[in-house]
């Protein structure tokens, strides 16, 4: 199974750039920029990366952010990350980048994007992956922050194909940045927003009905409200399921227990993705394995993860079907 989940072609829909900053890098670019971190050891980082929730993450998650000053660093954890991708058969991604989580602390927007798209371009060139870029805006910030990224990001449209919504759930309802989202649908950006993570299934309510999004992350907590299973499976959305992540944060205490069988069964179009994997013990392959497994999936259950992968992107009809065919002559020889 391991083998076949190492070759099997696939996409990654839920990863954020920033949360794939590996402890070895992050430290390499605190020294290189003079950036005082509290840690005094690779270790003492690694040490700091296990959470009891969402929130204890994300204040690790800012903190080593902060270490991000130049092009060039942008532009080696993307390319770390894109190298990742090379050794596991990711085939496309689609990459989350939180600007203002730079912004804030006055790292230019432009700065931010030329960096990853370098990165992009060099993965496309050297390995034939195809990527597209997902803005995400941060929830426990105010709607009028959204309104300034999103008025930064204007230049390099033509760079950015949808928005998502990301960080803190609880207390910061999708209802907050309707304005925002219906604005960036007039720029032409596809929309996506993480939803009922921790957060009830009322917020996935908000997030489809409210900001119109075609794709939800997470959604683990629809599985509580049986009317919205139906919604979500009438509307074809799929859900950027993130196994260790959930772990890691406590929305399950044990893979054994985790829903994603249970989406299936359900004919819920779930994938699997890593979301933050420096942080969460595994890139794309390894939530794979762990899931598997957890679960027990069978060879046809991780053809079907790895299709909906392909089927859910934001690639267009012809190169969607074009992957699809590819997990069906790998799933036929294997």
């Amino acid at each position: 199974m391991k083998n076949f989940i190492q070759k099997l072609p696939k996409a990654e829909l839920h990863l954020h750039i920033e949360g794939s900053f590996e402890p070895e890098l992050m430290f390499a670019l605190a020294q290189r920029n003079k950036i005082e971190i509290p840690y005094k050891s690779i270790e003492e980082v690694k040490e700091a990366y296990k959470f009891s929730c969402l929130q204890d993450f994300l204040n690790i998650y800012y903190a080593g952010a902060s270490v991000l000053i130049n092009e060039q660093d942008f532009y080696e954890l993307t390319m770390a990350y894109f190298t990742h991708c090379h050794e596991e058969n990711i085939v496309h991604t689609e990459i989350m980048f939180d600007p203002q989580t730079h912004t804030e602390r006055g790292i230019a927007f432009e700065t931010v994007i030329n960096g990853i798209q370098r990165a992009r371009n060099e993965a496309h060139e050297k390995w034939n992956i195809s990527s597209l870029l997902i803005m995400s805006y941060l929830r426990h910030l105010s709607e009028e922050a959204a309104f300034e990224t999103l008025k930064q990001s204007l230049p390099y449209k033509h760079l950015i194909k949808a928005v998502g919504l990301d960080s803190s759930e609880n207390g910061n309802p999708p209802s907050k940045f309707y304005n925002v989202f219906e604005a960036s649908a007039k720029e032409g950006y596809v929309l996506l927003a993480h939803a009922g993570e921790e957060g009830p299934a009322e917020y996935v309510w908000e997030a489809i009905d409210g900001l119109k999004i075609v794709r939800i992350d997470h959604g683990n907590n629809c599985l509580t409200d049986d009317k919205l299973v139906a919604e979500i499976i009438k509307r074809d959305m799929a859900l950027t399921v993130c196994p260790l992540s959930n772990l890691e944060l406590k929305v399950v205490t044990d893979l054994k227990q985790h829903p994603l069988k249970t989406m299936l069964n359900k004919g819920i179009k779930a994938t699997v993705n890593s979301d933050d994997p420096a942080y969460f013990g595994g890139y794309l392959n390894q939530n794979f394995i762990a899931i598997q497994e957890a679960l027990n999936l069978s060879k046809e259950d991780l053809v079907v993860l790895a299709k909906n992968s392909f089927q859910y992107s934001l690639l267009d009809e012809n190169s969607k079907t074009e992957l699809m065919n590819l997990v069906d002559e790998y799933a036929l020889k294997n």
